[in-house]
């Protein structure tokens, strides 16, 4: 367990204790009714009773042994709060959830003072693994996790409850040791899209996608007999970058939220040459969005950045959705390679698209 008087200073934060010094900017907060998304659980409603909780209410979770509450402070005073509770000392355990105040959002308070506080505890040794649980329809606290450097592990059914109703969860954990600039530099932010780094979760919409698609099983030949123990290996170990360089896959994500839209990966790259390939799928109910060619854009977009000077695409020359695409992404139709792609019933031609570096941006 820590000090009570722990203090934890980012780049524009200091994440410490309430204390009585905060009466007036409490006061503020109440007033405003801010309070319920900015303090933390059991901050009172009226401004009656701040004395009481600054002086011991907010305090009960640390007396408890089970946690503390911390103010968010930047330079114009409290902007919001965050919590570590439910601590299992013992197991090296415990969960994390903030609150921001709505004047101050969008402004990457929640993503620093969650990466301050669980690099602080996992970097000290106080914990080994830190929880953050987050409602599926909050596409706010979900880029806060995952910017935070936690991995998606599951979704709890109904496992929380607001005025509306039960919500489902999406859980996510960083354990000590997770490398969490690694996992940042893999993401890729759009104007519709993420591309990020494929989770567990993910592993049952790449199974739905895989196995009642036949789009899917008509063009691609892992598709036959796939499994979900497949899918699951797929999401938490071959999708990710087995070493150096831009390979592996990335999941494919709307921005504003919802189910996995498909992947895109990059395949035998070169850095001696300078070149990769590049391929995708998108998901039979994100199709006829766009989507495709905006994640091959952005994808090509970061290689070329990286310095690579071309990217390529096979498609068979049957699949004229995936030839518009590549069409549409930027990319040039540069000739015909016979039988060079493998399909389920063979194998079959490919048209041979390509991209130099300084024709996309």
């Amino acid at each position: 367990m820590f000090d009570e008087r722990l203090t934890i200073i980012t780049e524009r934060l200091v994440l410490r204790p309430f204390h009585l010094d905060d009466t007036a900017q409490v006061k503020v907060v109440i007033k405003a009714g801010a309070h319920p998304t900015t303090l933390p659980p059991g901050a009172p409603g009226h401004p009656s009773g701040i004395g009481r909780w600054l002086a011991h209410g907010v305090h009960e979770l640390w007396r408890s042994g089970q946690g503390i509450h911390l103010a968010m402070r930047a330079h114009d005073g409290i902007v919001g709060s965050i919590s570590l509770f439910r601590a299992q000392w013992a197991a090296g355990i415990a969960e994390v959830g903030y609150g921001v105040h709505p004047a101050h959002r969008r402004r990457g308070y929640a993503t620093e003072a969650v990466r301050g506080l669980t690099d602080w505890l996992l970097g000290e040794d106080v914990l080994r693994r830190i929880e953050l649980r987050a409602n599926s329809d909050n596409i706010a606290s979900l880029r806060v996790a995952e910017k935070g450097g936690f991995v998606r592990e599951g979704l709890l059914r109904g496992g929380g409850f607001e005025d509306d109703g039960p919500h489902d969860l999406v859980v996510f954990g960083r354990l000590r040791g997770d490398d969490r600039t690694a996992a940042e530099g893999r993401r890729l932010e759009g104007e519709r899209l993420v591309l990020r780094p494929f989770a567990r979760g993910d592993a049952f919409d790449v199974l739905e996608a895989v196995r009642d698609d036949p789009e899917m099983r008509r063009w691609l030949t892992w598709t036959a007999g796939y499994t979900l123990e497949q899918a699951i290996e797929w999401c938490t170990r071959l999708s990710h970058p087995a070493g150096p360089g831009n390979g592996g896959s990335f999941a494919i994500e709307p921005r504003e939220g919802g189910r996995l839209a498909g992947a895109i990966g990059v395949q035998r790259e070169d850095q001696e040459r300078g070149d990769a390939e590049v391929g995708y799928w998108i998901a039979p109910w994100a199709r006829r969005r766009g989507y495709a060619a905006e994640a091959v854009r952005m994808l090509t977009a970061h290689l070329l950045r990286s310095g690579l000077q071309r990217v390529h695409m096979l498609v068979a020359t049957g699949n004229h959705a995936s030839r518009a695409v590549a069409r549409r992404a930027g990319f040039v139709e540069e000739g015909i390679l016979r039988q060079a792609l493998p399909v389920p019933d063979g194998r079959a031609d490919a048209v041979l698209f390509g991209v130099l570096k300084g024709e996309i941006s």
